[in-house]
């Protein structure tokens, strides 16, 4: 099969021919149909061989950790409903299935992964760009149904990402509050059709040019600002003084850190 890897330091990815996965107890194998690109694929590549090698990424590397495709092969002792054919989704923080935190659906916050030396595709085991791929478990497969996965790949991470941040801050978001979402872009853009579809918040969109904001706005964003010097006074004034009840900074710089601390009202959250 075909896959593309990170083979050497420093170097691009190259697209190689290597065997196709077999599926060992208890894991499955994908036939994939749609791979997706994030920022930390370029940030993976982009670390010294030290801090490549301290962080326990292996060489070579099929990239990839936004992953669909079709059930082609069931390994052995499988405990699922899963049949061949199924198309799926891969869910990409992977854990043990067994400690507390997995236990309540938060393998991203798994206490075993490191001792265990479990990794998510792509970002430690190898990933989703590649014509195969082996899921270590069923658990970590969700029904795609008729979802077209190369539309929708993205939402295993892209998507999980904004839920998972407004999610935590749905208690503060009922009908006649604000919501601001900073940076409109990748996360941003699917933050606001979360927040849209999941709460009552009025939500505040900033970005630093108008072709993202016209995105925003066909998205669901009540209002879309420039995100410049005059940004925390606009959105003061659109919330009548109080501030934002919840704001999602989706870019993590210190001027949007900043303007997310200014304009956040009284036991607000702020999640960058």
């Amino acid at each position: 099969m075909k896959a593309l890897r990170y083979v050497e330091i420093g170097k691009p990815p190259v697209v190689v021919d290597i065997p196709i996965p077999k599926p060992g107890p208890g894991q499955v194998l994908l036939k994939i149909t749609a791979g997706g690109v994030c920022h930390s694929d370029d940030y993976v590549m982009g670390l010294p061989e030290k801090d490549y090698h301290e962080q326990g990424y292996p060489l070579p590397l099929t990239l990839g950790h936004e992953g669909a495709g079709i059930v082609h092969e069931i390994g052995e002792g499988v405990d699922s409903t899963l049949k061949v054919g199924d198309a799926v989704a891969v869910y990409g923080p992977w854990g043990c299935g067994r400690c507390h935190n997995c236990s309540m659906g938060k393998e991203n916050y798994c206490t075993n992964a490191a001792a265990e030396g479990i990794r998510p595709p792509g970002l430690g085991s190898q990933g989703s760009m590649a014509e195969y791929m082996i899921v270590d478990d069923a658990r970590h497969l969700v029904p795609l149904a008729d979802l077209d996965p190369v539309q929708n790949v993205s939402l295993t991470d892209a998507g999980l990402t904004p839920y998972h941040a407004i999610k935590n801050s749905l208690p503060k978001l009922g009908a006649g509050t604000f919501a601001v979402v900073i940076g409109t872009g990748g996360l941003g853009h699917v933050g606001i059709q979360i927040l849209k579809a999941i709460s009552g918040a009025t939500v505040i969109a900033l970005d630093v040019n108008d072709e993202k904001l016209k995105l925003a706005t066909e998205v669901g964003a009540d209002h879309v600002l420039i995100s410049d010097a005059s940004a925390a006074e606009k959105i003061r004034e659109l919330t009548g003084g109080l501030g934002a009840n919840a704001v999602f900074d989706f870019v993590g710089a210190n001027p949007t850190i900043a303007l997310a601390q200014s304009v956040a009202a009284l036991e607000a959250d702020i999640t960058i």
